[in-house]
């Protein structure tokens, strides 16, 4: 009973909030109100053949699978939400999409084999400023789903960038291309990979992440992704 009326003033005081509509949430509502759920752009790439986010892609070729949970609009829900996963400590929106896509990859024949799932890291003063990598919750439900391993550090970031989000393609690569590091070389030895990221905009990143998974000599690589812009396309 006392926990029940606790639960009823901390609602009244501090309401839960659908991070796509500000709406206050209702009972029946987990993290993103029915609405925001039922108007979210989804790519639903994972579902389609051939594959069409992996056979648009600038690298599609060092790619077994790749897909994105949702289209990703200025100013749209999507932006939203993934503000309120980067910024404001609500590590509750990745695990909720993680379980979403996984559910779903794991119907994927592209998908099934995977052994083990890699999140993009943050470099550590990102990290300690932010005090986690907005994308560990989502990658490690992806990884329950399909039963794979989950290795946070496998990839560590060695160079910290300032924003790129207003520089070109040509200099969000020359910024990034010598970010990352293999840290540990022997877990990806002729293993199925899943790189996941919250947001790709270029590939940049991507591409500088896979450059170093390759050095530990896997068996092949997949991407997945919360969300996609259609500038990562030719």
């Amino acid at each position: 009973m006392l926990s029940q009326m606790l639960k009823l003033l901390t609602d009244l005081f501090f309401p839960y909030l659908c991070p796509g509509c500000s709406r206050i949430l209702m009972d029946n509502e987990l993290v993103i109100c029915l609405d925001c759920r039922h108007h979210l752009p989804l790519t639903n790439y994972h579902f389609k053949a051939p594959n069409e986010m992996k056979n648009s892609l600038v690298i599609r070729d060092v790619f077994e699978g790749a897909t994105a949970l949702f289209y990703f609009h200025k100013k749209g829900k999507v932006q939203q939400i993934l503000q309120h996963l980067k910024y404001k400590n609500q590590q509750i929106i990745g695990t909720v999409l993680g379980q979403w896509l996984g559910a779903e990859l794991k119907q994927c024949s592209a998908f099934m084999a995977v052994d083990l799932v890699i999140p993009v890291p943050v470099h550590s003063k990102r990290l300690k400023k932010r005090g986690y990598n907005q994308v560990s919750a989502f990658a490690k439900e992806i990884a329950k789903s399909l039963g794979a391993n989950y290795i946070e550090n496998a990839l560590t970031k060695v160079i910290h960038n300032k924003t790129q989000v207003f520089q070109s393609k040509k200099k969000r690569w020359q910024s990034v291309k010598h970010s990352f590091k293999l840290t540990n070389t022997g877990c990806v030895l002729n293993k199925n990979v899943l790189l996941v990221d919250d947001l790709i905009t270029t590939c940049s990143t991507v591409k500088a992440c896979l450059q170093n998974l390759n050095k530990g000599k896997p068996k092949s690589i997949s991407l997945a992704t919360i969300a996609i812009t259609d500038t990562v396309f030719h």
